[in-house]
């Protein structure tokens, strides 16, 4: 399983959402590829937001080994699943060249059963907002891998 997360500049959101998906993959002991890119390149090469990355570290997290990337069309073919973290990332990936070859594009509450909600950009707020963002990706991450595990049960 492939799982690209996206937001806008790829240092806050999905960044984040990176992290506590490569954790829950590896707890799992899931083979999985799991990355996060955003649909501007202002941040390109970038390490995440320093908010992002101690509201992460504070829970066990790790962003520090990651930088910030444009997502381009050729991800609709590396990968499986390309999450958007808001409806404005959605409706972007939905409009970009490649979409619908491959990847199934998804909002990141959706995999939380929290249909239609957007994770809310935290830049210019307080820390708050950080561990907000990471609440509502904890529970997204859950979804997902419970949702696309091959063990899952069948009932």
């Amino acid at each position: 399983m492939r799982l690209l997360f996206v937001c806008t500049g790829n240092i806050c959101r999905s960044p984040t959402a990176d992290a506590v998906a490569r954790q829950r993959v590896e707890a799992a002991g899931l083979d999985w590829q799991v990355d996060s890119a955003g649909t501007g390149g202002w941040h390109v090469g970038e390490a995440p937001d320093e908010r992002a990355t101690e509201a992460g570290k504070a829970r066990g997290y790790d962003l520090s080994v990651l930088s910030a990337r444009e997502v381009c069309p050729e991800d609709f073919l590396r990968f499986d699943h390309i999450i958007a973290m808001d409806g404005s990332h959605l409706r972007f990936l939905r409009r970009m060249p490649g979409a619908g070859r491959g990847a199934r594009i998804s909002l990141m509450m959706d995999w939380a059963g929290e249909t239609g909600v957007d994770v809310p950009d935290p830049y210019y707020g307080s820390e708050d907002g950080f561990e907000g963002v990471l609440d509502m990706i904890e529970r997204s991450v859950d979804g997902l891998l419970a949702s696309l595990s091959p063990d899952q049960s069948s009932g």
